[in-house]
């Protein structure tokens, strides 16, 4: 009897037995690998079109030695990645394109520690559980971007536009427009002293942001003296906050939205209006920027089409193909908590 017959899933077996030829025939055969007849190629394919046989990602494996997987190795503080809208969306666009592939995502968070997240990719290659890997969070003296080639792992960095990370390529994100874009609008709202809260100095996305504040500020003929750092974190931009606000800004831009709104709380705190007495803009867009009292004028990105682009180009990479890497633009979205000084 068939496994038609039986109702019982199809196997290599069935396949190699129906088209009179051995499992590695059949292997060769729908790998369009050479070894077999034309004849024969076009058989087995037939009768496994026939069975609606498909193989397993574990048959596949073995087959291709490949482990149809792909690696991310953080070392972030757990607690951050939880109010993390980037980590989030970046997640569901690498997603939207593995559920295509047949691969899927192996994800290790191992703390604050950049050794260790080193050794966890050191690990998956030797035990083979992975055929390429994500870098995210480049930071200054980062040894990923020369590790991961030296352990002959495809990877590809995900950063600002412009980072260079040796071998493995980067889609750019241009996070940098975006905060040139909230200093043009307070410049034309009529601001000149406008403070910047950047995130972590040792990420290369926080250097990068204060970097564009300070080249958009003298490009305007402003001073750019009045910023500090808030690690990305809520305590950390309402006490980068208190710190600027003894410098009597008008505006303050945040490199994230979760600063931004810790940052308001203390304005509000030490009696000022907001956008009366001070202007406030973030960086990410978060569900909530556009639902707080004012709603938040802030820089928006599109983490979903990041991971999309860096998973194109991963599985690119594994396959022996070539994509060049898109940079997505962000876009400033005005809302209410941005007005002309009094």
């Amino acid at each position: 009897m068939s496994p038609e017959t039986l109702g019982t899933p199809p196997t290599i077996a069935d396949v190699a037995r129906l088209a009179g030829v051995s499992k590695g025939a059949v292997s060769l055969a729908l790998n369009d690998k050479p070894g077999v007849s034309e004849e024969t190629r076009r058989r087995v394919k037939q009768v496994a079109e026939r069975l609606n046989w498909r193989p397993s990602i574990h048959a596949r494996a073995m087959l291709r030695s490949r482990a149809f997987a792909v690696g991310l190795v953080l070392a972030r503080d757990t607690r951050h990645l939880a109010v993390d809208p980037f980590f989030a969306g970046f997640l569901g666009g690498v997603e939207s394109v593995l559920a295509g592939s047949g691969s899927v995502l192996v994800l290790q968070v191992v703390g604050d520690d950049p050794e260790k997240e080193a050794d966890g990719y050191r690990r998956l290659v030797r035990e083979r559980r992975i055929d390429g890997a994500f870098l995210l969070d480049i930071r200054d003296g980062d040894q990923r971007p020369a590790l991961l080639p030296e352990l002959g792992l495809p990877a590809v960095a995900v950063g600002p536009a412009g980072t260079d990370c040796g071998q493995v390529p980067v889609v750019g994100i241009r996070d940098g427009d975006g905060i040139a874009a909230a200093v043009g609008h307070l410049v034309e709202l009529g601001h000149q002293k406008i403070a910047f809260v950047e995130g972590a100095p040792a990420y290369r996305h926080s250097t990068s942001r204060l970097d564009a504040w300070r080249q958009a500020m003298r490009s305007h003929g402003l001073a750019a003296d009045l910023h500090d750092a808030g690690h990305f974190t809520g305590e950390g931009g309402a006490a980068a906050t208190r710190r600027l606000l003894r410098g009597r800004p008008t505006a303050v831009i945040y490199a994230s939205d979760l600063m931004a709104i810790a940052g308001m709380s203390v304005a509000r705190e030490a009696g000022l209006e907001i956008p009366g007495d001070l202007s406030v803009t973030g960086f990410d867009d978060n569900p909530e920027a556009a639902h707080l009292h004012p709603p938040l004028t802030t820089v928006r990105q599109d983490p979903v089409a990041v991971g999309a682009v860096a998973a194109e180009v991963l599985l690119a990479q594994i396959d022996g193909r070539r994509v060049t890497p898109r940079s997505p633009a962000p876009r400033l979205i005005v809302r209410a908590s941005t007005a002309p000084p009094r």
